[in-house]
């Protein structure tokens, strides 16, 4: 009774052996067409990304919304702010515009009471990445 049980199991392999080596996946080639948009868009992102520098330093955000405004206020802050480092930060969906590069807290605090006279919406941040 064994050796039938061991004979079928072997006969079973030969045969799916013999005949997977005849079996194909399909061959089909397939064609991605992307919006040109989203090449700009991604070009845009490691354009800023690569001028960005995120380390263990404080930063002030002073605006979170669309590109556009993004690269206004960024503008608008180097020409009031010219002694202050400043970039824009990409994180989907939203542009932010991170100021500074503060050793300590109590540095960026002393500035974000100078910027908060100029921008409403600031906020104190220390990145994480």
């Amino acid at each position: 009774m064994r050796k039938l049980t061991v004979r079928k199991m072997f006969l079973s392999f030969l045969v799916l052996n013999t005949w997977g080596s005849y079996l194909y996946a399909q061959d089909q080639k397939v064609t991605v067409s992307q919006d040109q948009k989203f090449e700009q868009i991604l070009n845009e992102k490691r354009n800023i990304n690569t001028s960005l520098t995120v380390n263990d330093s404080y930063k002030i955000q002073i605006y979170n919304g669309g590109s556009e405004n993004a690269k206004k206020t960024l503008s608008d802050f180097k020409q009031n702010f010219s002694d202050i480092d400043a970039t824009i930060v990409f994180n989907t969906p939203n542009y932010k515009v991170w100021v500074g590069g503060f050793r300590t807290r109590i540095e960026a605090e002393r500035s974000l009471i100078d910027i908060r006279k100029k921008y409403n919406n600031v906020l104190l941040i220390k990145p994480s990445r």
